[in-house]
């Protein structure tokens, strides 16, 4: 079976944002247990930052 190129890009996005999930997490988890704020503005910036890498290496065209 051959795996058509609309599929494999469905597999890579799926794999990118659970790895973006992944890091989030653990960023949380690790270091801002206990802090909202600080929390939140983490993850806005790893977000941004996963966007960021996310148009420039992986868009398809």
């Amino acid at each position: 079976m051959a795996i058509s190129a609309g599929m494999g890009r469905q597999v890579v996005i799926v794999l990118y944002v659970m790895a973006m999930a992944a890091v989030i997490i653990g960023v949380d988890i690790a270091f801002f247990r206990h802090r909202i704020w600080e929390r939140l503005m983490v993850n806005i910036g790893l977000v941004l930052v996963f966007g960021a890498f996310y148009l420039r290496f992986l868009k398809f065209p």
